[in-house]
C-alpha cells in the first residue's frame, strides 16, 4: 500500500508551506511533507548515545509521523532539525508579576526573549494596580491593567514584524479585579491587543453567586 504523503485539503498544504516547511539558506527547501517528517525524526533521535540506537529511534519516530498519524506541536515541526535558534516548546507560563514597575518591566523583558525564541507566553495580570489607584511610592494614579497589556502587545508586534509567525500571548485576570469590565471589553476595538488571547479566572464564590 502506498504511503499517504499528500495533503487532503489545500488549506492544510498552505499552512505547512507557509509556517512549517524548512527552507535552508543555501539548500533547496523541503520538497514535500516527508522532508519535514525526516528532519523532525532525525533531530529527535540526536539525543541517543550511539549510532545504532540513533538509527533505531529515527526510524521509530518517522513511522509515527508518516501518513499524518501523529502531528507534533507547531514549534517542534517548525524548529526541530533546523539551523534556527528556537525553542521546541509551544507555551510558557511566565512568572508572577509583582506590583512593582521594575518587576513589571522584567516580566516584559522575559516575555520578549521567550517570544523571540518562538515560544508563546502566558501571564496573570491580577496582581497589577487597578485603574485610578495610587501605586506605592508613586504620586500618579495607575492607568490600569489594559494599559499594561498594550506594552506587551506592542513588544510582540515589534518582535514579529518581520517573521511569518505572529506573537502568541495569553493574559488572565481574576473576576474580582476592579478592571475586569475594561479587560473583557478591550478587544471590542478590533485593532487593540491583536497579539493576545484574554481569559477571566473565575472563583468558586463567583460560580456559586
Amino acid at each position: 500500500m502506498k504511503s499517504r504523503t499528500r495533503f487532503e485539503t489545500e488549506i492544510a498544504e498552505f499552512v505547512w508551506n507557509s509556517k512549517y516547511r524548512y527552507r535552508p539558506e543555501k539548500e533547496p527547501a523541503e520538497a514535500d511533507i516527508t522532508g519535514s517528517w525526516r528532519r523532525v525524526a532525525d533531530a529527535l533521535s540526536e539525543t541517543e548515545p550511539d549510532a545504532r540506537r540513533k538509527e533505531k529511534w529515527k526510524g521509530e519516530f518517522y513511522r509515527i509521523l508518516e501518513e499524518f498519524k501523529f502531528l507534533p506541536a507547531g514549534r517542534i515541526l517548525a524548529g526541530a532539525g533546523t539551523a534556527h535558534a528556537v525553542t521546541l516548546f509551544n507555551c510558557f507560563v511566565m512568572g508572577r508579576l509583582a506590583p512593582s514597575i521594575s518587576e513589571v518591566f522584567e516580566g516584559l523583558r522575559e516575555g520578549a526573549v521567550t517570544l523571540q525564541q518562538g515560544g508563546g507566553v502566558g501571564y496573570d495580570f491580577s496582581t497589577l494596580w487597578p485603574s485610578g489607584t495610587i501605586p506605592k511610592g508613586s504620586t500618579h494614579p495607575a492607568k490600569g491593567v489594559v494599559e499594561y497589556l498594550k506594552l506587551w502587545d506592542a513588544m510582540s508586534a515589534a518582535i514579529h514584524s518581520t517573521k511569518r509567525k505572529s506573537g502568541a500571548m495569553m493574559a488572565t485576570l481574576r473576576c474580582d479585579h476592579p478592571d475586569v469590565d475594561k479587560f473583557v471589553k478591550a478587544k471590542q476595538e478590533t485593532d487593540l491587543l491583536t497579539n493576545f488571547n484574554l481569559s477571566v479566572m473565575i472563583t468558586d464564590e463567583f460560580m456559586e453567586a
